[in-house]
């Protein structure tokens, strides 16, 4: 059966609150407006239809406009090879939507990634702290208003004392140039 027969079936179980799937390039993709039944389509996308590999979970900071994160989780089918995307928002206000975890385990590291970089809560998750940045650092630094060049610490010997800078450096590379060679950091020297 293809891909987008069972976003169809998915459609037919939970009516309004799952769009009509687009399908882009072979892949189908299908936006469930209510956030908080994220879980109860994730069983149903497993346990029926047999989606029974979740690939990933990535959020997209939409800074700006309301609601500001898009949740995506990528599902697979290891019995019938079929794949497919659904998509959530989150408001800032709430910033919280269940976790998956009950679903699939592996949901585990993705959903605390999220919080972590983003801020992004799932309620429910047995374990929600910090993957990548300590304890107590009281930012998120994937969300589009995080300052690019960092920002300043007085924790010495955790992290940069002042803000990392993001040109120069070694492994900037040169615009131009006559050749990709010529382009790469390791054969500039400082004159150039």
């Amino acid at each position: 059966m293809p891909p987008l027969e069972f976003a169809q079936q998915l459609k037919t179980k939970f009516g309004p609150v799952i769009s009509e799937p687009v399908e882009f390039r072979g892949e189908i993709t299908l936006h469930l407006s209510d956030a908080g039944r994220i879980a109860e389509v994730g069983e149903f996308a497993k346990t029926v239809l047999g989606f029974d590999y979740l690939v990933d979970v990535s959020s997209v900071d939409n800074y700006g406009e309301d609601p500001r994160w898009t949740v995506v989780y990528h599902l697979r089918s290891l019995k019938h090879g079929n794949e497919l995307r659904l998509k959530t928002d989150v408001s800032e206000e709430k910033s919280e939507l269940p976790t998956v975890m009950t679903v699939w385990k592996t949901a585990n590291w993705h959903e605390r990634e999220i919080y972590d970089m983003m801020g992004i809560r799932f309620s429910g998750h047995p374990d929600l702290r910090r993957i990548l940045m300590w304890e107590g650092y009281p930012y998120f630094p994937l969300r589009k208003d995080f300052p690019l060049a960092g920002k300043p610490t007085d924790l010495p010997g955790v992290a940069f004392t002042k803000p990392a800078p993001l040109e120069g450096g070694p492994f900037v590379t040169v615009a131009g140039g006559e050749d990709a060679i010529h382009r790469e950091p390791r054969v500039r020297t400082p004159e150039e």
